[in-house]
């Protein structure tokens, strides 16, 4: 297993999914799932979709914490017990303490696992990670004989991973649910989608964001407008930037657009260093991620012929502008970032060098970029 540092279900610096209690904006899913459970129509298999960073991880816990904890509903109780009107679970609860202490017999979480040889999280959830499953279902049932396995991100199996998972929804354990997370869909095998029963999360409001990163113990203060224009109402983007300091990474990227098509190399080189230094991963990542943002908010400037009404960096409105003034420009700013970004995934795909990636990335930019 990989240790917290290495967690990908994570934001670092953040609350684990586990340990948040109370899920913003998305009332909607759980009450759907709830209405599922209170009808007697709970399903073996649940498709958790949606954007990145707006729930679906803490609505899966949610999900855990009360099954493991909820007696199945009795349609001849003759004194009319009554249903479970939420998925709320006392933090008090045994199995709270004990899903909490990540120590509950009838839970499985599922997700990418270290490389024993290199220490290093795998790109992809393996056959291994799921054919462990199948000791989990051997094993006494505890709390009512429910199990639960969490798959977070079903995104990340391989096509061995998915097959051997697709074996498991078409003949499923008795008493056990099925939770997975996932950002793409379109990804998953047709048949496995088909095995689901899905459950999609929507973006968030400002208002609800800010509410969110309250409860995760973040005050964005006066980066909020940004913050929220930059991660598009995803609560775990917004988190992942602010813990980062991708602000100030953001703005460095709008600054070195701003000297295009004479790329300032000396800055640019500053912040390939200090993005793929030891230990900087989640930081190199979170660079990547904000290239694509920058790019994709360049090219939607010269297609609708206006930048963004809310400005995420300096002078961030006139740089789109000069860079992206009309549509043409706009389709080779998209190209760009395809091919760039593409080249980029391959080179630390095959181990390359990361900071010589990101400066082959920048440099890239210079030449879509109009003379001045």
């Amino acid at each position: 297993m990989a240790d917290e540092t290495q967690d990908p279900t994570r934001v670092p610096g953040a609350p684990h999914p586990r340990e948040t209690q109370t899920l913003i904006g998305q009332n909607a899913a759980q009450q759907a799932f709830l209405d599922a459970f209170n009808t007697g129509r709970l399903h073996h298999a649940w498709l958790l979709t949606g954007p990145r960073g707006v729930g679906k991880a803490t609505l899966a816990w949610r999900i855990a914490r009360f099954l493991l904890a909820t007696p199945d509903p009795d349609p001849d109780d003759m004194f009319g017990a009554p249903v479970p009107a939420t998925l709320d679970v006392s933090p008090d609860h045994p199995v709270a303490h004990r899903i909490a202490a990540g120590a509950d017999p009838g839970l499985k979480s599922v997700h990418r696992t270290e490389n024993e040889k290199t220490k290093r999280l795998r790109d992809q959830i393996t056959i291994d990670d799921i054919r462990a499953l199948g000791s989990f279902f051997q094993l006494s049932s505890t709390d009512g004989g429910r199990r639960v396995v969490i798959i977070d991100a079903a995104d990340d199996m391989n096509v061995n991973a998915a097959n051997a998972l697709l074996k498991m929804l078409e003949e499923p354990p008795a008493r056990t649910t099925l939770l997975l997370i996932c950002h793409q869909p379109s990804r998953l095998l047709p048949t496995i989608r088909s095995r689901c029963r899905t459950l999609r999360l929507g973006t968030l409001s400002s208002t609800q964001m800010e509410q969110a990163m309250a409860q995760a113990g973040i005050d964005p203060g006066a980066d909020a407008a940004a913050l929220a224009e930059l991660s598009a109402g995803s609560v775990g983007d917004a988190l992942r930037l602010s813990l980062l300091d991708g602000l100030k990474l953001y703005r460095e990227v709008i600054h070195l657009l701003g000297t295009l098509p004479n790329l300032d190399r000396a800055r640019a080189l500053a912040l390939a260093e200090a993005a793929a230094g030891r230990g900087a991963e989640e930081k190199l990542e979170l660079l990547y991620t904000l290239i694509d943002v920058a790019l994709g908010r360049l090219a939607r400037t010269g297609a609708l012929g206006q930048p963004p009404q809310v400005e995420a960096a300096q002078d961030e409105a006139a740089i789109l502008t000069r860079l992206a003034p009309n549509a043409a420009q706009a389709r080779a700013w998209a190209d760009t970032a395809q091919q760039a970004l593409a080249r980029a995934r391959h080179g630390r795909a095959v181990n390359l060098d990361p900071a010589a990636l990101v400066l082959d990335t920048l440099f890239k930019l210079t030449d879509t970029a109009p003379a001045r």
